[in-house]
C-alpha cells in the first residue's frame, strides 16, 4: 500500500510542477513581445 500512495504522491508532484512550468512559459511567451516592445519604444 505504501508503494502505491507514493506513485500517486510523486504523480500529484509531477503534475503540479508541469502545470507551474506550463502556465509559467505561457505568461513568459505573452509578456515577452510587450516587453520586447517597450524596451525598444523606450
Amino acid at each position: 500500500m505504501d508503494e502505491s500512495v507514493q506513485k500517486s504522491c510523486w504523480g500529484v508532484t509531477a503534475k503540479a510542477v508541469i502545470g507551474f512550468a506550463g502556465i509559467f512559459m505561457l505568461a513568459w511567451l505573452l509578456g515577452g513581445p510587450d516587453a520586447a516592445t517597450i524596451l525598444v519604444a523606450g
